[in-house]
């Protein structure tokens, strides 16, 4: 991750410097690390032929040039038009950088000006850079501009942000896989963020150890949180939880160490992700979840619903695009999309119901997988296989599709034992083979509830529940098997030649239980 950080953050400089070589006039900078792009850009300035002089311009503070006290400004540029002309003025080479302009460039005025400084910089060594954290471009201007995004910190940088933090708390003796681990887990975060985290975690304990990397990643799932659209999820169950399902456990266990730099020298790529199919009820989410804990890897969901916003063009797609980027910013990381059938069920025709979002959102989905470097692996659920767009289920999306049968009846022994060890109740007292036989086309969610039923019945009669609790539950329920026969089955046929089998072999998933 950290070669990939700093790759990220070599190939955005050089980027820049080549655009302003270029004499590109107009670049937009995505960012909410004001500093750590001034300095890059000051960096670019002073060794670019000719020399460049930065300005900073600010609604509070008009232009000022970089390094100079704040009060040394060129007067009357507060407003965006009068700054804009004062830099069109300006006959020597020059960066201008102009702060949060977003909420502005809408006005016309200042959209005029800007293309006007646009062509008078024609052969000119000056360029306006827009740095903002919000990325709105006019459409005035779309074919005059550059946009780049620029990286969070490497471990290169967290590692001198760390070494700083110990050397004020006088705390030098630190082992390194201590420090690897509290850089880990603070990747993701902007600098400041960064020294804010490690100055809380030495408050909090007085010191900073492996001990202190939970309060590091605490600060992680704030900044998920603030997202809005991607959720930070923690789960305690681990993947011995979870009955049957050996093909897919030991798919995931071989690629535990998957991440690594040991994988990375070994020659292994990095794993794309995975879409598991299935009868619902029958461990696809948790497997997702487990998976978290397996991996040692965050676990982000990403929720489509709060993706699509109708109250402004194009703002389904900038949550998106946001929401990938905090994933790749913390990779390397899990992305959990449940339900992946109804996040994008009709996305490549959806121009009469929305306008085209959810195709435009579809599409953009489809390239970030395909394209996508970072670490982010993709794990994806779906009920319902035909409301599937044939594109997701191209060679390339997905490392593996795979197919969760319901249970047969050893698997539904090892459940019922499962949530019996749960609730703290001895085994022995349970006839598992013939509560097995009874539950014959139960999904594990449909065993759960079954159980839970024949503990509310007994406890209402104030006594402990028994086996005849159980199976009068489990004969009280209709499994979704059968009341959905038709569809469980027209699944089966669709996976039996295009998915790998969850269970244990080809043979146990050939087999039809009704």
């Amino acid at each position: 991750m950290s070669e990939l950080s700093l790759v990220g953050f070599i190939c955005m400089q050089e980027e820049l410097s080549i655009l302003i070589q270029a004499q590109y006039p107009l670049i937009y900078l995505v960012t909410s690390e004001e500093e750590r792009a001034e300095q890059a850009i000051s960096a670019i300035a002073q060794q670019g032929k000719p020399q460049r002089r930065v300005f900073i311009w600010t609604v509070t503070h008009g232009i000022v040039e970089y390094g100079q006290p704040r009060n040394i400004t060129q007067h009357n540029t507060v407003s965006p038009e009068a700054a804009i002309e004062w830099v069109t003025r300006q006959r020597d080479p020059g960066l201008f950088v102009f702060k949060d302009l977003h909420p502005f460039v809408d006005s016309p005025a200042v959209a005029r000006w800007l293309r006007d400084a646009i062509a008078s910089f024609r052969g000119s060594q000056k360029a306006i850079i827009l740095m903002s954290p919000v990325q709105q471009i006019p459409i005035e201007l779309e074919k005059d501009i550059a946009v780049l995004d620029f990286p969070m910190p490497d471990m290169k940088e967290l590692n001198q942000v760390l070494s700083q933090q110990l050397e004020q708390v006088r705390n030098r003796r630190i082992n390194t896989e201590t420090r690897e681990k509290l850089l880990k887990a603070a990747l993701g975060l902007t600098k400041d963020e960064a020294e804010k985290v490690y100055r809380k975690a030495h408050v909090t304990a007085g010191r900073l150890t492996e001990a202190e990397v939970d309060v590091v990643l605490s600060e992680k799932k704030q900044l998920i949180r603030r997202n809005g659209i991607l959720e930070y999820i923690e789960e305690d169950e681990t993947i011995e939880s979870i009955g049957g399902l050996e093909e897919l456990k030991r798919w995931l266990r071989q690629r535990s160490n998957a991440f690594t730099e040991r994988a990375r020298e070994y020659g292994l790529p990095q794993p794309k992700g995975m879409l598991i199919l299935g009868v619902p009820g029958c461990g696809k989410s948790l497997i997702a979840k487990t998976t978290s804990r397996l991996w040692t890897l965050p676990l982000l969901r990403l929720d489509m619903g709060r993706v699509y916003d109708g109250s402004m063009v194009g703002r389904s797609e900038a949550n998106l695009r946001n929401a990938l980027k905090t994933a790749e910013s913390i990779s390397p990381a899990i992305l959990f999309i449940d339900e992946l059938d109804k996040a994008f069920a009709g996305g490549a025709g959806s121009a009469d119901s929305d306008g085209g979002t959810s195709s435009r959102i579809f599409g953009s989905f489809l390239t970030w997988m395909q394209e996508k470097t970072s670490p982010v692996f993709v794990m994806a659920t779906a009920n319902r296989v035909e409301r599937l767009p044939g594109e997701f289920l191209r060679k390339g999306r997905f490392d593996e599709l795979f197919f969760v049968d319901l249970p047969n009846a050893e698997e539904r022994k090892e459940i019922f034992r499962i949530h019996l060890s749960k609730r703290k109740r001895d085994i022995s007292r349970f006839d598992l083979e013939q509560l097995a036989n009874v539950s014959d086309g139960f999904s594990g969610a449909e065993i759960e509830q079954a159980l839970v039923a024949a503990m509310y019945d007994a406890f209402a009669q104030d006594r402990e529940f028994t086996q005849l609790d159980i199976i009068a539950a489990v004969k009280a329920t209709q499994p979704l098997s059968k009341t959905m026969s038709e569809q469980v089955t027209a699944l089966r046929d669709w996976a039996r030649q295009r998915a790998r089998p969850a269970a244990a072999s080809v043979a146990e998933y050939q087999r039809l239980e009704f």
